[in-house]
């Protein structure tokens, strides 16, 4: 019972001294990166999926701990129908920063390309209690969950047509 006050100290201090490793400063972004990410943004806006990959693999070379040009690269991955890379680009952003809005609403985004929409409802779940319903990534995604999965395209190679057998 008399070491009780100095068991409390002693776990007061090394929870918040734990803590303390797992808060993230906001370190502003290098300015080449942010340029490499501005030039990336306007490729995917003009519809140049390649330029864009580059760019954000450049912005990635010069801060590979930035989760910013990951974002990037998984956007571009999903704008040219690559759903499943762009959700690992996601989830590595989401490694370095674990509440990025942005990373969880464009994974969410893209599982519903794929059909996975449980998965981005848990993805919806989590931005309404990081960000409440009113945020624009809560806003897009729940959009995103609503519209469904879009239809997928059927080659003729896949549509094999019944013989017909016809007598004379």
């Amino acid at each position: 019972m008399r070491y009780a006050p100095v068991a409390l100290a002693l776990s007061l201090i090394v929870g918040v001294t734990g803590s303390m490793g797992t808060a993230k400063s906001s370190v502003p972004l290098d300015p080449r990166v942010e340029a490499l990410i501005k030039d990336g943004r306007s490729a995917i806006a003009r519809g140049d999926i390649g330029a864009a990959t580059d760019s954000f693999e450049a912005a990635l070379a010069v801060d590979p701990g930035s989760p910013a040009p990951l974002i990037g690269l998984a956007d571009a991955a999903r704008r040219d129908g690559l759903q499943g890379k762009a959700i690992h680009y996601y989830r590595e952003a989401l490694e370095r920063d674990p509440n990025n809005v942005a990373a969880i609403s464009g994974e969410g985004g893209a599982m519903v390309e794929k059909g996975a929409l449980e998965k981005a409802r848990r993805n919806l779940a989590r931005l309404e209690g990081l960000c409440g319903k009113g945020c624009a990534e809560t806003t897009d995604l729940a959009a995103a969950i609503a519209r469904g999965p879009a239809p997928r395209v059927v080659s003729a190679e896949a549509v094999k047509p019944e013989p017909k057998v016809e007598s004379n």
